[in-house]
């Protein structure tokens, strides 16, 4: 039992992405997206690199060659596509107040930039809205979460080049008008600052064809923080009584010891870390990035109006994701060791997940302690979640004790936060069903409540199965937090 009360009104739920959940990607007249262009590596192969990365145009031509005889794991999904109601009706069963789930940018827009629509793909999010609306569970759907057409990419290197910002506004006003009286809580950009760690992904651009990689990226997150205002202000003439938010993963960083070098770098870091919502919420570049520019040679082709725009129409609230925290020490010479996109030291006061993630469900507090402090605008998770290995047993069941445990303290640190005086509006798990990793492309890799009977190669029979933690979230749900 917890010892403090969830706010009334919660968002319990979910979160997905499109890309790693729906499959069917030459269906429906959908068009190529930069995840279809990426294969699965096995782990002995992999060594450290997520391989998520398209890094030159001969690279992708290549990919492109090949047929679909190739293990492209992001095509196949878990055939959200097909079991959209069977999926819902499960999360329906858990009680979700609300589930996280995204639009393929490409389904709507099969080469980006046209100026017509795709009816068959709009038709498909009209049903599972409608799906999602008979149970009452609210919507809460990111525009771009790391999908861009393929055609964008090739034709002008993703966000490095301005003319993208019009085809997102194009794309954003048209869903916004197609789904207004359906969705009322939106997201611009997922993991907006992921294109520090992969430039294809985060933003499209192929870096072969950049002269000067930090350059093309800082350029290109320009044009995504104009389209995300340009997006916020569309929203809320096109959709009264929207809420539209900008979506950080979020990586609190401690500093090794009480050495001045190494508090400096941790704070150092966590500005890096935090300018992406300080331009998303407060409206504006923070002085330290402008700083960063000048040392750096990079230099922001802004165009006249772009920083009124982003004054103007700063998000309504900021949601996150979290997954571990890092350590930072001023010593450059320490062993940098990976997760989460990012590095950093071994905590020696945490345990570690199967794929290395260090567990801390106090830094979520954290986390909430400082964001709030920083913005004071509602704050919304809407990625937290432990991927592990998960065994069948004999009888059929799956005893995820380990993700029961790892949510049950995340939640607590929730409450804690709550109590501390956080505006913390929801909580969606990442990967409520079992689906695709977006790092690895594995699906041995699993999050979710319900499993998915599918390996890493595609066998199986994609039978849905409730693991325990299923009807320990349902009741977490059921009691609001209380029976933990």
């Amino acid at each position: 039992m917890a010892n403090f009360k969830f706010p009334k009104n919660f968002l319990w739920g979910g979160a997905t992405a499109a890309n790693q959940l729906e499959g069917a990607y030459n269906e429906g007249g959908k068009g190529l997206s930069i995840f279809d262009m990426v294969k699965f590596v096995p782990k002995e192969e992999r060594g450290n690199d997520p391989e998520m990365d398209v890094r030159s145009e001969k690279e992708l031509e290549e990919l492109l060659s090949l047929g679909d005889g190739e293990n492209f794991p992001k095509r196949r999904g878990i055939d959200f596509y097909h079991r959209y109601q069977e999926d819902i009706a499960l999360f329906a069963e858990m009680g979700f107040k609300v589930f996280r789930m995204s639009i393929s940018w490409p389904r709507i827009f099969p080469n980006g930039d046209e100026l017509t629509p795709n009816e068959e793909g709009l038709a498909f999010y009209d049903k599972v809205f409608d799906e999602l609306q008979k149970y009452g569970i609210e919507p809460l759907v990111t525009l771009s979460h790391y999908e861009i057409p393929l055609n964008l990419v090739q034709k002008y290197n993703g966000w490095a080049d301005r003319r993208v910002i019009e085809f997102f506004v194009h794309y954003a006003e048209t869903v916004f008008n197609r789904y207004k009286d359906k969705v009322k809580y939106w997201l611009t950009f997922n993991e907006i600052n992921i294109s520090q760690f992969s430039p294809y992904i985060g933003s499209g651009i192929l870096i072969d064809r950049v002269e000067h990689k930090e350059q093309a990226v800082y350029q290109a997150l320009h044009h995504q923080f104009v389209a995300s205002a340009r997006a916020v202000k569309a929203c809320h003439e096109i959709i009264p009584g929207s809420q539209i938010g900008c979506m950080l993963a979020r990586m609190e960083v401690y500093p090794e010891t009480c050495n001045p070098r190494d508090v400096l770098t941790a704070l150092e870091e966590d500005q890096k870390n935090l300018f992406f919502t300080d331009v998303q919420v407060r409206g504006y570049y923070p002085s330290h990035m402008l700083s960063y520019f000048e040392k750096n040679n990079i230099q922001i082709k802004m165009f006249p109006g772009d920083e009124e725009i982003l004054l103007q129409h700063p998000v309504d609230f900021l949601s996150f994701s979290y997954y571990m925290t890092m350590v930072a020490s001023g010593d450059p010479a320490k062993l940098k060791q990976k997760g989460n996109f990012s590095s950093g030291i071994l905590n020696p006061y945490l345990e570690t997940s199967d794929w290395g993630w260090q567990i801390d469900p106090t830094g979520l507090r954290i986390t909430l302690k400082k964001l709030y402090d920083r913005y004071e605008v509602p704050l919304f998770i809407v990625e937290n979640g432990l991927g592990a290995y998960d065994k069948v047993e004999e009888d059929g069941s799956i005893q995820d004790d380990y993700r029961i445990d790892y949510l049950r303290e995340h939640i607590k640190a929730m409450g804690d936060a709550i109590q501390d005086g956080v505006d913390l509006i929801g909580y969606t798990t990442w990967g409520c069903i079992d689906l695709i990793s977006a790092g690895t492309s594995e699906m041995s890799k699993r999050y979710g409540f319900i499993y998915v009977d599918q390996d890493d190669y595609g066998h199986g029979t994609l039978k849905r199965t409730p693991k325990k933690s299923f009807h320990w979230y349902k009741d977490v749900i059921a009691s609001n937090g209380v029976n933990l």
